[in-house]
């Protein structure tokens, strides 16, 4: 089934996020953006208003949230009543008991193995690996060519660097950012920015 689909936001992240939406054949009909002007186009479609204008389209689309940062994807999630498009591009690998949230989006040949959950509004970027039975809370952002052993889990809004790595039957709290090519090889139970290897909290 096709869905028209509007992006809310319009930076780099959209972008690929629209290249997902037309390469699954639905149609784009363009992006809803603070900071841009009505009617600018970006990669051939049309800048349609602000992000209150949202109540103007609810009827006439779904939407996925174009914005990169965890907290900034809560928040508008929470603050529109609208339909939630999941974005999912055709050379992902996706196994099977494989559950994924509404307003997702899974990047190019990001792979999700057996049994994983993945929650509402995350982000398995580019080349992602999430291996089996790992749980993945809302609003979380896997970044590109990250890594997940089995039977992780990781908390809401937390930001896994691009690179990094994750040992299997770890669990890491909310609200963390794990740095890029950090290793995690214990439980990260304490918010905070995690980086070098073995991964430790800085700040």
């Amino acid at each position: 089934m096709s869905h028209n689909v509007i992006i809310i936001g319009a930076g780099g992240h959209a972008k690929v996020i629209a290249d997902i939406v037309l390469k699954n054949n639905d149609t784009l009909m363009g992006f809803l953006d603070d900071n841009k002007p009505k009617n600018e186009i970006i990669l051939g479609y049309p800048v349609l208003g602000k992000l209150d204008d949202i109540v103007f389209f609810d009827d006439k689309a779904v939407f996925i949230i174009g914005i990169g940062n965890n907290a900034v994807r809560k928040s508008l999630s929470e603050k529109y009543n609208v339909t939630w498009h999941t974005a999912i591009h055709p050379s992902a690998s996706i196994g099977i008991d494989v559950t994924i949230g509404d307003g997702t989006v899974i990047m190019a040949n990001a792979v999700i193995n057996p049994s994983a959950k993945i929650g509402r509004h995350c982000i398995i970027n580019t080349g992602a690996i999430v291996e089996h039975d790992n749980v993945i809370s809302d609003y979380v952002h896997i970044s590109p060519n990250a890594s997940l052993g089995g039977t992780v889990k990781v908390g809401e809004c937390t930001h896994i660097g691009i690179g990094a790595s994750v040992k299997n039957n770890i669990t890491i709290t909310n609200d963390c950012v794990i740095g890029a090519a950090a290793v995690v090889v214990k439980d990260v139970v304490s918010k905070g920015v995690y980086v070098g290897v073995p991964a430790r909290r800085i700040k």
